[in-house]
């Protein structure tokens, strides 16, 4: 053992202390629609409804990575086709738009659209004109998965946006403030790192895993 304290053991235990922040009597009596924005999140909802039993998805998404950095994200797309850009990093790696979109288009092909079919048998994902959503993570970096997801759903014209996360950066925080009606969470840090940090375990989530999520 290293003696470090971790804020979560797992994510069912950031699910438990998530839940104490959620209005779970209001989702459950409006029906929100919960939306998973990676796996991680995906198992997060798991967690989270067993006694909800509401409604769920996953909205699919990819990285545009900088051509010689593939740990650098310089963008994402989702699988509605909408693509959010940290501008600042394309300017600075002086990459050019014209990449960032040409990468959106190969990803969405030969990446989402195999999700689509391999998780949600070639349906797209739900239109939420009038819905209550709330989108879900386990963490966030960079914030453009969930830009990205707000940027998708909000074009659909739903009833309400909530985000759900248990840890997210305090600048982060205040870049999704503005476009949720609310976010939930139980932490927010000045000095976030990697969001797996923050878990002592921190397993993938498998393939069957997702489908048994989704098939739930």
């Amino acid at each position: 053992m290293n003696g470090r304290k971790y804020m979560f053991k797992d994510r069912s235990d950031a699910a438990e202390k998530l839940k104490e922040q959620l209005p779970l009597d209001q989702m459950k009596h409006e029906k929100w629609h919960l939306v998973a924005v990676s796996s991680g999140g995906l198992e997060l909802i798991h967690h989270l409804n067993k006694r909800l039993q509401l409604q769920k998805d996953f909205l699919f998404s990819a990285g545009i990575y900088a051509p010689k950095n593939s740990e650098c994200e310089l963008a994402r797309v989702s699988e509605y086709e909408e693509i959010v850009i940290n501008d600042r990093l394309v300017e600075a790696f002086e990459i050019t738009y014209d990449y960032i979109y040409g990468e959106a288009s190969r990803k969405h092909e030969e990446k989402i659209l195999s999700y689509i079919y391999k998780y949600r048998k070639g349906e797209h994902f739900e239109d939420m004109q009038g819905k209550t959503i709330m989108l879900v993570d386990e963490g966030a970096e960079s914030g453009l998965k969930l830009m990205g997801a707000i940027k998708t759903v909000l074009a659909m014209n739903p009833k309400a946006v909530y985000v759900a996360v248990p840890v997210l950066p305090s600048d982060l925080l205040d870049s999704l403030e503005p476009l949720a009606d609310e976010i939930f969470l139980v932490s927010s840090l000045d000095d976030y790192v990697e969001t797996k940090s923050y878990y002592e375990e921190f397993a993938t989530v498998t393939d069957e895993q997702i489908e048994q999520y989704l098939g739930e």
